[in-house]
């Protein structure tokens, strides 16, 4: 097959034991050439601008700037680049910000080698968004969950850094009387008990950092 139909890739891991295992899998098929590897975001923001690949492998867990920050400065800059988040979190909070940031698809490094290869054709053939079952049904268990607002998550990031309300009004400059109102909804939307089981639930779903 000549090189014209292969599909250009490139993979974004801070792994280089995986990293070696993609270029292995990816260099064994006929119709996939493997174009650049880059480690963190800004490589793979480079490594993009520099070869245009027509699909990219990114990880979600990078140093520094995480994966999907890599993926919308990349689309912000290429709107039809195809990338396709391989990651070991399937986190609802992180599975829905790749996707709305525009993911081609969000599958697991766990997935077998053949499906993984079918995902990368399916996608380079324009297929939307490839979601896997378990992704799906991780998704689907907070189907009916209200989202966070900006507003909200600004509060539960302060109490995780262990600000008291008082110090979160004082920072954000607001009533701590609306401080209790945000607390009291990102409580109830989370299902949590107080709002320190709230971060524990939120950083578990992946809308917050640790």
């Amino acid at each position: 097959m000549g090189s014209r139909a292969q599909i250009r890739i490139l993979t974004v891991d801070d792994h280089p034991v995986f990293r070696a295992g993609l270029s292995t899998i990816i260099g064994s098929e006929e119709d996939m050439r493997l174009v650049a590897q880059a480690a963190n975001a800004v490589d793979a923001i480079a490594e993009f601008r520099r070869h245009r690949p027509d699909i990219t492998l990114m990880d979600l867990r990078l140093p520094g700037t995480n994966g999907t920050d890599a993926l919308i400065a990349i689309r912000g800059e290429f709107p039809l680049a195809r990338i396709i988040m391989l990651t070991t979190s399937d986190s609802d909070g992180e599975i829905k910000r790749a996707l709305r940031a525009g993911a081609a698809a969000y599958i697991l490094k766990s997935m077998p080698q053949d499906e993984l290869l079918g995902v990368v054709r399916a996608v380079h053939a324009g297929k939307r968004t490839h979601v896997p079952p378990e992704i799906a049904a991780r998704l689907a268990e907070h189907l009916g969950d209200e989202d966070l607002t900006g507003r909200e998550l600004e509060v539960l990031r302060l109490i995780r850094d262990g600000c008291r309300n008082k110090q979160i009004a004082d920072r954000l400059a607001i009533a701590e009387a609306t401080v209790n109102f945000h607390i009291k909804n990102l409580v109830g939307k989370l299902g949590a008990n107080d709002r320190t089981h709230a971060v524990t639930i939120a950083v578990r779903r992946g809308l917050l950092q640790i």
